[in-house]
């Protein structure tokens, strides 16, 4: 998989499958204005009548004889001028991908000069939610091939040449195909993916790179390491659970930062022991997602050539019950040497990232970020838009906030006060893995995993909501599944540490 070609050209000097107009209203811009002439007014008739209203995630297609370069014209819909941001954008592609499902091929965008938003930032806006947006995760239908949605296949931007905007457009074409790589991986069938395949995977993708490299522990070499938290978990299932570390070491790395990235890679959790109930237990295969996120983050990196060092460690396992569960009562040993009782078997993220986490310092881990599908109390406090995370540090959480709000995967701060490390206190154990309290289950995880994550800036990303979707989320993220959460964060954060270094 290769992103989607970019080309740049002033319009109408490309030949293409349909032109794509975004618009706001009152209608201005040179290019809706010219597109209007060159159709007769249509597009002012259609605001007259109100069919037309610009508003965002609308589209209208429109085929026209004559006048323009291409057969379709595709109006789509930023919102209100003074509420303009770059989601409106992404919205916007995704709205024209959806209305050229069935014919696909190569589409057209004109850029408007007239808004506050910079020309190149709304080409990738543009360009990234495309490609998002004309993601289907029906890979395994065996229905008519006609039948099936159509992806643009090629992306024009209609406007002067210039470097900044190829960069920014190309960028958003490589941010997004990995971020669609990332949703691949998360909505593939636990039959397909286990811990082992995953590794695979993730094999694959150094190959791609010149500097990225990939090791893949086993059995054998989590129990060297003393890992008996991750290695408990995985202990149910037949498929044994594996620690996926890759390494990107670019030539001129600046500085001394080496950016760790620890992924949350459940392949399937039943909840083990402590079942989960039936309803909706089929979406726990994206219970990956951080690791699909983590893994495809570095590939980016990776494919970006940016020159901060990292290091990527994905805890893979299937929660499963079985003879050799482990159980509540149990308590386990950490990597890091403490010691944690099981009460539930289904708070089993928090237990393979203590080990991730700990692995990530030891080799050399200067800044962590982890990510993981870890508390449906999350999910009830901010719903599928953002997700929240802890830091331990205030000028990293500031990064990541940032980072965040660039990227497009949003995040929102949540405290990490001392006293809140009583909800884990244990009188067996250095603590628990869980509270029997019904209170601050996010924030309490936040704190158990802190205990993992060494001396240094850490912060922890619950994704729980926007990860993987039950259902559309009504902007550019029009289907179920998973959304390859975190791949555009990891880029756009190296990028900050990259141009602070």
């Amino acid at each position: 998989m290769s992103p989607v070609p970019i080309e740049i050209v002033l319009p109408g000097q490309a030949r293409v499958d349909a032109l794509a107009v975004p618009v706001s209203l009152p209608l201005t811009g040179e290019g809706a204005r010219i597109v209007d002439e060159k159709l007769g007014g249509r597009l002012a008739r259609l605001v007259e009548s109100g069919e037309l209203r610009g508003d965002r995630n609308e589209a209208l297609l429109l085929h026209v004889d004559a006048g323009l370069d291409a057969p379709r014209v595709v109006v789509v819909g930023l919102g209100k001028r003074d509420e303009l941001d770059l989601d409106a954008f992404r919205s916007a592609g995704a709205a024209a991908a959806h209305a050229l499902q069935r014919v696909g091929g190569t589409l057209a965008w004109l850029l408007d000069d007239s808004l506050d938003v910079p020309l190149p930032e709304q080409a990738g806006a543009l360009v990234e939610g495309t490609i998002l947006g004309g993601y289907s995760p029906g890979a395994w239908k065996t229905q008519d091939g006609e039948k099936r949605p159509k992806a643009v296949e090629r992306i024009v931007i209609g406007h002067f040449d210039t470097q900044e905007l190829r960069e920014a457009a190309e960028r958003a074409a490589l941010l997004a195909e990995r971020t669609n790589r990332a949703r691949d991986l998360a909505n593939m069938p636990p039959n397909e993916l286990n811990p082992h395949t995953l590794g695979e995977r993730a094999k694959e993708l150094a190959q791609e790179h010149e500097h990225l490299t990939c090791d893949v522990l086993a059995t054998r070499e989590l129990d060297e390491l003393e890992m008996g938290a991750l290695s408990a978990v995985g202990r149910g299932s037949r498929n044994e659970p594996r620690l996926i570390v890759l390494r990107y070491d670019p030539p001129g790395a600046r500085g001394d930062v080496v950016l760790g990235l620890v992924g949350k890679s459940i392949t399937f959790d039943t909840g083990g022991i402590s079942l989960k109930s039936a309803p909706s237990m089929e979406d726990m295969k994206g219970d990956m997602a951080g690791g699909a996120g983590c893994l495809h983050g570095i590939g980016a990196v990776a494919a970006l050539g940016l020159p901060v060092r990292a290091i990527a460690v994905l805890a893979a396992a299937e929660n499963m019950p079985g003879g050799d569960a482990f159980r509540p009562g149990d308590i386990l040993r950490a990597a890091n040497g403490k010691t944690i009782e099981i009460i539930n078997t289904d708070a089993e993220g928090r237990l393979v990232l203590a080990d991730a986490l700990w692995y990530a310092r030891r080799e050399g881990a200067t800044h962590i970020l982890d990510l993981a599908t870890l508390t449906g109390a999350m999910e009830l406090a901010l719903g599928d838009l953002y997700a929240g995370y802890f830091a331990n540090d205030d000028e990293w959480s500031e990064r990541i906030r940032r980072a965040g709000d660039r990227s497009g995967d949003l995040l929102w701060p949540f405290p990490l006060h001392r006293r809140y490390r009583r909800y884990v206190d244990s009188a067996f154990a250095d603590m628990k893995n869980g509270s029997t309290l019904r209170q601050g289950s996010p924030v309490l995880a936040a704190k158990f995993l802190e205990e993992f994550s060494g001396d240094g800036p850490w912060a922890h990303v619950d994704m729980a909501g926007p990860g993987f979707l039950e259902r559309s989320r009504g902007d550019y993220l029009r289907v179920p599944g998973g959304t390859g959460y975190g791949v555009r964060l990891i880029a756009q954060l190296t990028e900050l540490l990259a141009s602070e270094l």
